[in-house]
């Protein structure tokens, strides 16, 4: 998506402060997280405090739950899938492009390899027009 040439990277738009759900961590306590900090989504770092991937609400809900699995026993590691993130350097451009092109809501950004923050459609809402918004919208939640 083209949003011209607003010298924006991922840094200036991500929300800092994420934290983390170690991926030992069962899904009752990542379900715990979610509820304390008021979020659908948390990203799921290792014991080398390296990111492994992201879970949310639905997943927990979805993986587990409908599957008959017991929340203090499958680990929040155990639902990481496929990681995608950009770099903190990034232009809001590139990560627009990334979040479209995997159809993800949540962007982790990182810096050196660490996580420093996470792009939300909430963050996009407040730096992208309106209009770019919406196509960006429909192109997330399109189907395959």
């Amino acid at each position: 998506m083209d949003i011209g040439e607003s010298g924006r990277k991922a840094r200036d738009v991500m929300h800092e402060g994420v934290q983390c759900i170690g991926e030992h961590e069962s899904l009752r306590v990542a379900s715990q997280m979610m509820c304390d900090l008021g979020v659908g989504a948390l990203p799921i770092c290792g014991d080398d405090d390296r990111l492994k991937g992201i879970i949310t609400d639905r997943d927990i809900v979805v993986l587990c739950c409908a599957h008959g699995k017991d929340l203090d026993q499958t680990s929040a590691g155990e639902l990481a899938r496929g990681l995608v993130w950009v770099d903190a350097e990034a232009s809001l451009e590139e990560a627009l492009f990334e979040m479209e092109q995997h159809h993800i809501k949540r962007l982790p950004v990182l810096e050196s390899h660490r996580l420093v923050g996470i792009i939300s459609e909430a963050d996009l809402a407040k730096e992208v027009p309106d209009n770019k918004l919406a196509e960006f919208v429909h192109r997330v939640y399109a189907l395959d």
